[in-house]
Parts: C-alpha cells; structure tokens; sequence
C-alpha cells in the first residue's frame, strides 16, 4: 500500500516541507529505541541488515582498492551515549559487521551523523564543533573521515 498525498498538496510544497521540520524538530530522538533494538538484535541480523548495503554503496571505491589500508581493521561508529553503535571492520575485500570493540570510536549524534551521511556539512566541521568525536586510534579515525571524504557517493535519510 503506498503513501500518497492529497490532490491539493503538491510533493514539493513548502507547507509539506515545514510539517517535516517542525516533526524533526520536536518529536523525540528514536535513540532509545535503537537502543534496545541493537541490544536484542543478534550479530547475524546486524550483519544482514547493514552489510549488503554499505558493499553496494562502497562497491567502486572497494574495487578500487580505496579500502585497503583499513584491511583487518575495526572501527566503531556511536550514537552519543554509548549505544546504539556498530563496529565495521574490512577483510578480504568486504566491509563486515562485527561484534565487539573498535580500534578507533567515532561519537556523535543521530543528526551529526545525518548530516555526515547525506554531506550537506564539510566533516571537518563537524569534528572541529565537537559534533563528531574520534576516540582511540585518532589517525585511523581521521583516516576514514579523509577517506569518505574523497570519495564521491550520496546518501539519503528521511
């Protein structure tokens, strides 16, 4: 069953843009629940779930051997509090999903890391605002912010 809107409200009206803001704005954060979700979802699924994914939307900078300098290593990406995170480690040219600790932490908030993913901020910038903190190997960290940085990709939420 699809979505659609009403015949008076075009798809890129700014009355339909302001609603999405103010519901960003003022709904709660959906941390917590993610919180629980990664708690009780086994490694299997996680890895279900996020590997195809980031392999599809790395493929040409993996094949290109961009990846390689990260082989056998793991970095751990956080929301602010602890949980929920994931560790991302790359082996045999794959990105893998992976239970445990990372060599390198990189913290911040589900918007921080939005607004990373859909590259609408320089991340240095938001590494320089604190908005995004690098714990543990920092050149590693750096690394893959430098690395994502190069690379041309796009990504979209919400």
């Amino acid at each position: 069953m699809a979505f659609s809107l009403p015949a008076f409200l075009p798809a890129n009206s700014a009355l339909l843009d302001q609603s999405f803001a103010v519901l960003k704005e003022y709904l709660p954060s959906p941390a917590p629940m993610l919180d629980i979700i990664d708690r009780r979802a086994p490694a299997p699924l996680k890895q279900l779930v996020a590997e195809a994914p980031l392999n599809y939307l790395f493929a040409e900078a993996i094949a290109d051997g961009e990846f390689d300098d990260f082989e056998g290593r793991r970095i751990r990406l956080e929301i602010t509090g602890g949980q929920p995170g994931i560790t991302i480690g790359f082996w045999a040219g794959r990105l893998r999903v992976i239970d445990g600790p990372g060599e390198a932490t990189i913290r911040g908030s589900l918007a921080a890391f939005k607004t990373l993913a859909e590259r609408r901020q320089d991340p240095d910038q938001l590494f320089f605002q604190r908005r995004l903190v690098i714990e543990g190997d920092t050149e590693l960290g750096l690394g893959l912010k430098n690395l994502l940085d190069s690379l041309e990709w796009s990504f979209t939420l919400f």
